[in-house]
């Protein structure tokens, strides 16, 4: 659901630990030029979340979640994948601010922001709703209201429900207020109210604005939205503040990358580059917090509605999963076997289209159900994950090809301050590296 990395870091930053692996010679369709430091592992993870959201939607359908004990459970929980995508975002897009903060130079152009985040989810995201609209056919019944919404995306705030087929695209609702909250976000955290004009970036202001967005999450599961529901006929627990916690920790990561680059506050960025140094321990971490969400301490597998505690503890379990994860590509080691795997261009290829196989693969899960005898809840589990995982890759190939890319060709229709911006780019030339010399911590 968030854009390649190597589309979306600041401008003018050094090579980023992990850094890129070279595509080879003739590489299809090549992703965007480069405007930054590339992390190229994170890149492979965005593509594991989209195989994990896929599994776990498969796995329902054959109702592989019931009868199956302790694994069905555990399939059910492969819905942290949405966990990553949201951690990935929050590192991803929050980055630049913070550099440009720490190196005090102008901060990303909100008009420019905005409008490649456009470019980036809008047009598959109406392809796929207009599919899921016109063909699926559970969605014969709904007026042209509810489609109207579909398409802009307030789904989640008119009802619980969403369209067949587009059941999975909560969390791209939630993604794109993300977004949209991005920019005031940052200025609360890092105290610029002038692009032009700060004071350095002060990381115990930073940490201190992470820590109320975990809060605010605890509070929203806890107590929030059930004082929410009842004057809305929304969704309150699909709405961001119940996922604050899983993009501030995406901030936290882009916060330590940042420092860790310029030698800064180690007692903050030393546990975490170590981590993220040893993925074996911590892909280990994450098996053992996902046996424990797999217990009822997280709540039902199926659509039963949790308790606010149970809530509130796979809430938490998943943002730390989360973490684990990305950590391990953001400071990833580009000369071991772990950085050197999630490097490698078929890996990276994967999560170039990772953003077809998310929004594609339930429509084509309807279309398998539909074209084959199987039934709902009956088995086939294995062919009907093999099926939907192939026919979800050739079309998001197809649709990085056709749609996505060509979309994002029109990033230049709106300004970009970028070439006026110290250590930016040119138009006529490459990105220089931000001086480190120069930079502003507290």
């Amino acid at each position: 659901m968030s854009t390649p990395s190597h589309a979306r870091a600041d401008r003018g930053a050094a090579t980023a630990p992990g850094g890129a692996a070279a595509l080879p010679q003739g590489s299809l369709v090549p992703p965007p030029a480069r405007s930054g430091p590339d992390f190229a592992a994170l890149d492979a993870l965005r593509a594991v979340g989209a195989l994990l959201v896929l599994t776990t939607h498969v796995a329902y359908w054959s109702g592989d979640y019931i009868g199956n004990g302790f694994w069905g459970t555990l399939l059910a929980r492969l819905d942290v994948g949405v966990a990553l995508f949201f951690v990935l975002s929050g590192f991803l897009l929050a980055r630049p601010w913070i550099a440009a903060t720490a190196d005090r130079r102008p901060t990303p152009a909100t008009p420019d922001y905005l409008w490649k985040r456009f470019l980036r989810i809008a047009p598959l995201y109406v392809l796929t709703a207009a599919l899921a609209l016109a063909f699926v056919r559970g969605n014969a019944d709904l007026s042209w209201g509810d489609r109207v919404a579909t398409l802009l995306m307030l789904d989640t705030f008119r009802s619980p429900l969403l369209p067949t087929g587009l059941t999975h695209m909560w969390s791209l609702a939630v993604e794109v207020t993300f977004y949209l909250a991005l920019p005031a976000l940052m200025a609360a955290l890092l105290g610029r109210h002038c692009v032009r004009v700060t004071r350095g970036l002060r990381p115990a202001r930073v940490l201190f604005g992470i820590a109320a967005l975990v809060v605010v999450t605890a509070w929203w599961h806890l107590d929030g939205a059930a004082r929410v529901g009842p004057h809305t006929d929304g969704a309150p627990l699909l709405w961001l503040p119940a996922y604050l916690s899983w993009f501030a920790l995406g901030l936290l990561l882009a916060l330590a990358h940042v420092l860790h680059e310029r030698g800064a506050w180690e007692r903050l960025t030393a546990p975490l580059v170590a981590l993220g140094r040893q993925p074996g321990s911590c892909w280990a971490l994450v098996a053992g917090l996902m046996l424990v969400a797999a217990t009822p301490v997280a709540g039902p597998s199926m659509l039963d509605a949790p308790t606010p505690g149970q809530s509130l503890a796979k809430s938490l379990l998943y943002a730390v999963v989360g973490l684990l994860v990305v950590v391990t590509g953001v400071f990833a080691d580009a000369a071991g076997r772990y950085g050197r795997a999630l490097s490698h261009p078929a890996a990276r290829r994967l999560g170039w289209i990772s953003f077809g196989v998310f929004c594609l693969h339930l429509p084509l899960l309807h279309l398998v159900m539909w074209a084959t005898p199987w039934e709902l809840f009956e088995g086939h589990g294995v062919p009907l994950w093999l099926l939907t995982l192939a026919l979800s890759l050739m079309a998001a190939e197809a649709s990085y090809r056709l749609v996505e890319r060509p979309a994002m060709r029109l990033r230049g229709l709106v300004g970009s301050r970028s070439a006026s911006r110290p250590g930016g780019r040119s138009p006529s030339g490459p990105a220089t590296s931000s001086p480190t010399s120069g930079t502003s911590i507290r």
